[in-house]
C-alpha cells in the first residue's frame, strides 16, 4: 500500500471499524498539547499531514484499515526493517546508493538464480522492553503474515516466499516460490516497508487484528510519551538506550521529544510555524510558500531561494488510457505533446516552481546525474519524423527560460547559475510546435475542419481530461486542456474527487497524475517500472495493479523488464537498461512525463538547525516518510534555542 492510498483510506476503515465498538475521535482543527512542558532545545516539532485520526489509540501498524496514524511518529520513530532507501542521496558514510543497512549488517546475498536469499542481522539490538532482537523476529513477521489475512504483506509473502527460516541467531534464509532478483525491496523502506514484528508480544496475542499494540513496544529509538484523545497529536520520547537501535548506530538522535501535530489548516500550519510553534511543514501552497520565506528569513524550503520546493520521486504526468482507440497511435500521443507549453503548464500550475522532465524518470534525487544528464545530447538531437518534416523537439534552454520569467517579482532569490537552474527548473523540455503536432495528426489520418480536428472515423476529437477537483494538479490539468481546446482538439476538465479509483478501473480518458515513482536516491527503477509487465495489464474495466494506470503493453518493455529482473539491484548494468527504458518509452510516449510533484516542506531554524536541503541532501525533508527519521541524527538545537 502506497502513501496516498493508505491516507485516503484511512476515513473509510474507521468507520467500517466503529461497529467492533472502538473510540474513534471527532472532527476537530488540531491543536497543540501543552508545549510549556517541552523545552524547545529539547523539542522538535512536527507537522504530519494526515487529518483526523479516527482511531487514536491503536498503534498496530500490521493490520491493514485500523483507522490509525501512521505517520503520527508510529512508522519514523518506532518500526525498523532490513534496509531503508533514501530518496536522496542519504548520510554520508552511513549510506551507500542511498541504501542503509539498518536491521540488516550487510546488503541481502542472493544464489546464482536468485531463488534464495541471505541476510546477515546487526547484534546488539533491543526492542524497548529490553528483549533482543534476533532472526526470530523476522521469521515470525513473515510466517504470521503469511498465515493472516488483513495483514499488509500478506499477498506478496504467500505469493513469493516458499520457506524462511532462522539458521543461527542473527542470519536468515528465504526460498522463493520463484526468481526474484527484487524480493529484497519488500524489506527496503521508500515511503514505508514490511516492519519487523515483535515476536515476544504478538506471539502471546490470540487475534492481532483486533490487538490495539498500544502501548507500542518500540524497535527505534523512540517511545511513546502521551497522544490526544481526539486523535491530531502525539508525542514520543527518547529511549534511554537508543544506541541499542538501528537508527542509533548511525548516529545520536538529537531531541528528546518528537511532537507530530495532524490536522491543520494551511492556514493553522502557516501561523504556527511562524509563532515558533512548528518546526517542520509537510507542505504548503506555492503561495503560502512564497509569502512566508519572504516574510521570515528563519524558515527555510528545499532550495535557498525560489522556487523552494523539494522534487518528490514522483512525476506527474498526463496519462492516457491506451485501451481507448483514441489514443492508440503514438503520432496522435506525440501531437498532443507537441502543442503543449512547458512555460504555461510551469506558470499555471505551481507559479513557476515547477521542476520539469521530458522522460519518464522524475527529476529529484540522483536521477540528473544518471539519467537527465547524461541524457542531454541523446534529447537535443532526438528527431521526430512527423510524416512531411523532421524536427528536433527538444528545448535544453526551457528552464533557464522560466527562470527569467519569475526573475522580475523574485530578483535575487532566482538562481543564476546554470546549474542551479537546471536543478531547480528541469533540465528541458519539448518545444511548443503546432505545425508538427498538426502533421502528425494529419499523418494519423485525422483532418481539420475550421478550427477542429476530426478522427479518421469522421467523429470529432473530444475527450475529457480528468483531474483532482483542486491544487496544483487540478491547475495543471486545466492548462493542458485549455491548450488543447485552443488548438482544435475538444478536450473538456473533469474535475472528479475518485480519481485513483477510476484510474485503477480505466474509467477514465486522460487523467493528470502519476504513473512513475521512483527510490529517488538509488538508480534502479524497478519501483514502478517491473508492474508495467504486460503480465499485469487487465481486461478494460478491471483493476490494474500499480502503477501501469495507461495499460501500455509492449514487447520490447517486457523484454528490458525482464533483464532487469535478472540482474542484482546494484549492478550497473541497471542504468543501462533504464536507458534503453527511457528511449523506448521516447519512441512511443505512452504518455506525457512533465513535472516532479514538488513538496512545498518548509523548516524553521529558530530552535533546530541542519535540516536537509539542496546543498546539503542527505534526506527527503517531506514529514511522513519513513526515510525521515536519519533527519533527527544531523539536526542540532539553535544557538540560544
Amino acid at each position: 500500500m502506497d502513501r496516498r492510498s493508505f491516507m485516503m483510506g484511512t476515513a473509510v476503515s474507521a468507520l467500517l471499524l466503529a461497529s467492533k465498538g472502538l473510540a474513534f475521535a471527532q472532527e476537530a482543527e488540531g491543536v497543540a498539547p501543552d508545549l510549556a512542558q517541552f523545552p524547545r532545545n529539547e523539542t522538535v516539532i512536527v507537522h504530519n499531514p494526515e487529518g483526523i485520526i479516527r482511531n487514536p489509540g491503536w498503534f498496530n501498524p500490521w493490520v491493514v484499515g485500523a483507522g490509525n496514524g501512521t505517520s503520527n511518529g508510529l512508522h519514523q520513530l518506532t518500526t525498523d526493517t532490513l534496509w531503508l532507501i533514501d530518496p536522496d542521496a542519504g548520510v554520508a558514510g552511513a549510506s551507500e546508493n542511498a541504501i542503509y543497512n539498518s536491521l540488516a549488517d550487510d546488503l541481502w546475498q542472493y544464489n546464482d538464480d536468485f531463488t534464495e536469499m541471505t541476510v546477515k542481522l546487526k547484534q546488539g539490538i533491543t526492542w524497548s522492553d529490553g528483549v533482543d532482537f534476533t532472526a526470530d523476529d523476522v521469521v515470525y513477521t513473515v510466517e504470521k503474515q503469511k498465515a493472516t489475512p488483513g495483514t499488509p504483506f500478506n499477498g506478496a509473502f504467500t505469493a513469493q516466499v516458499a520457506s524462511v527460516e532462522a539458521t543461527d541467531p542473527y542470519t536468515v534464509h528465504f526460498k522463493l516460490n520463484a526468481s526474484n532478483s527484487r524480493f529484497h525491496t519488500l524489506f527496503s523502506v521508500r515511503w514505508t516497508g514490511a516492519w519487523i514484528m515483535p515476536k515476544h508480544v504478538f506471539e502471546k496475542v490470540e487475534d492481532i487484528l483486533s490487538f490495539d499494540n498500544n502501548p507500542p513496544v518500540s524497535l527505534g529509538p523512540y517511545t511513546l510519551h502521551s497522544f490526544d484523545p481526539n486523535g491530531t497529536w502525539y508525542i514520543w520520547e527518547k529511549r534511554a538506550d537508543w544506541e541499542k537501535t538501528a537508527l542509533g548506530m548511525v548516529g545520536e538522535p538529537k531531541p528528546r521529544f518528537i511532537i507530530y501535530r495532524n490536522n491543520m489548516s494551511p492556514d493553522n500550519r502557516l501561523i504556527e510555524m511562524r509563532n515558533g510553534n512548528l518546526d517542520m511543514v509537510h507542505d504548503l501552497t506555492p503561495e503560502a510558500t512564497f509569502s512566508v520565506v519572504a516574510q521570515d528569513p528563519q524558515i527555510k524550503g528545499w532550495f535557498p531561494g525560489f522556487p523552494y520546493a523539494h522534487p518528490d520521486p514522483t512525476l506527474v504526468m498526463a496519462i492516457f488510457n491506451l485501451q481507448n482507440p483514441k489514443f492508440q497511435d503514438k503520432r496522435v500521443r506525440w501531437a498532443l505533446t507537441l502543442m503543449l507549453d512547458a512555460r504555461a503548464m510551469s506558470m499555471a500550475s505551481y507559479r513557476g516552481a515547477a521542476t520539469l522532465s521530458a522522460i519518464s524518470v522524475p527529476p529529484t534525487g540522483t536521477h540528473p546525474r544518471d539519467y537527465h544528464g547524461p541524457l542531454q545530447e541523446f534529447l537535443t538531437n532526438y528527431e521526430i519524423d512527423t510524416g512531411t518534416s523532421k524536427v528536433k523537439p527538444y528545448d535544453p534552454e526551457v528552464g533557464l527560460q522560466i527562470a527569467e520569467m519569475v526573475r522580475p517579482q523574485f530578483g535575487d532569490a532566482v538562481p543564476s547559475d546554470e546549474t542551479a537552474i537546471r536543478n531547480a527548473f528541469g533540465y528541458g523540455w519539448w518545444k511548443q510546435n503546432i505545425p508538427a503536432a498538426e502533421e502528425l495528426l494529419t499523418a494519423a489520418g485525422f483532418t481539420k475542419n475550421g478550427n477542429q480536428w476530426t478522427q479518421p472515423d469522421g467523429q470529432p476529437f473530444t475527450f475529457s481530461v480528468m483531474v483532482p477537483t483542486d491544487g496544483v494538479v487540478n491547475r495543471l490539468g486545466s492548462i493542458i486542456a485549455q491548450t488543447w481546446a485552443q488548438n482544435g482538439v475538444q478536450a473538456q476538465v473533469e474535475a472528479a474527487s475518485d480519481t485513483w479509483d477510476r484510474q485503477r478501473v480505466g474509467n477514465y480518458e486522460v487523467n493528470i497524475a502519476w504513473a512513475v515513482e521512483t527510490w529517488g536516491g538509488h538508480p534502479d527503477l524497478s519501483f514502478f517500472l517491473d508492474s508495467y509487465h504486460s503480465d499485469y495489464v487487465v481486461e478494460p474495466g478491471a483493476s490494474q495493479p500499480d502503477r501501469n494506470w495507461m495499460r501500455w503493453k509492449d514487447p520490447r518493455l517486457d523484454e528490458i523488464i525482464e533483464k532487469i529482473r535478472g540482474i542484482d539491484f546494484n549492478d550497473p548494468k541497471g542504468i543501462e537498461y533504464g536507458t534503453d527504458f527511457v528511449k523506448l518509452h521516447l519512441e512511443e510516449m505512452p504518455n506525457i512525463p512533465i513535472m516532479a510533484y514538488n513538496v512545498f516542506s518548509l523548516q524553521s531554524t529558530r530552535y533546530w538547525t541542519g535540516w536537509p536541503n539542496a546543498e546539503n541532501n542527505y534526506a527527503n525533508p517531506v514529514t511522513n516518510w519513513s526515510n525521515g527519521r536519519y533527519i533527527f541524527t544531523q539536526i542540532t538545537p539553535a544557538t540560544g534555542a
